[in-house]
């Protein structure tokens, strides 16, 4: 579930020496399945420990994970980073924002992991976001854009250039292309 590497380890092993005996450290999610959603740990006491917690060992400390954050924290890195700037503890969890889904899930759940893990962290520096609306019967994706997508005059390059392209490299064979809600609705029954 978490990978903690050799460094993080000895930063924590080190860290947990000041703590009172049987400290652990938490690992959790705040907002998990959101696009607001936030990785975090914290130090664990022992009668913190809830009997649903997941307990995963190290060397000397186990991390405790709640339920609730557990699947969101599958494939989540913890490293301990040294460069001329310091030292720094980085967390990466690639899917606190969305639950991972299983390689033969149904393809709109695949897509929507997808645009919550990969495309929307993206479109969030500018402020938007994308939702799959629907999934066309001969192949297309399509999105609806929101926040600062709306009105953007990038919004076809965005569409094109970045989401379709990534979503057709994962989904080859599965998916024909991607449309904008807006020109899918302007198909056959608009009047212009």
């Amino acid at each position: 579930m978490i990978t903690i590497s050799e460094e993080a380890q000895s930063h924590f092993a080190k860290l947990l020496s000041k703590q009172e005996s049987g400290t652990n450290i938490r690992v959790f999610v705040v907002n998990p399945g959101t696009s607001s959603a936030e990785c975090g740990v914290s130090y664990c006491p022992p009668d913190a420990v809830e009997d649903t917690d997941t307990k995963l060992e190290f060397n000397g400390f186990d991390a405790v994970v709640d339920e609730e954050s557990a699947p969101y924290l599958e494939e989540a890195e913890i490293d301990y980073v040294t460069d001329q700037m310091g030292s720094q503890l980085t967390l990466k969890a690639p899917n606190a924002k969305a639950r991972k889904v299983a390689d033969d899930a149904p393809l709109v759940e695949r897509i929507n992991y997808m645009i919550e893990s990969e495309i929307n962290p993206q479109l969030a520096n500018h402020g938007g976001q994308v939702v799959l609306t629907e999934v066309t019967d001969d192949g297309f994706a399509i999105l609806q854009f929101g926040g600062g997508c709306n009105g953007c005059s990038m919004v076809d390059v965005t569409l094109k250039d970045g989401i379709e392209k990534q979503m057709l490299e994962q989904f080859a064979g599965e998916l024909n292309g991607v449309r904008d809600a807006t020109e899918h609705e302007a198909g056959e029954h608009s009047y212009y």
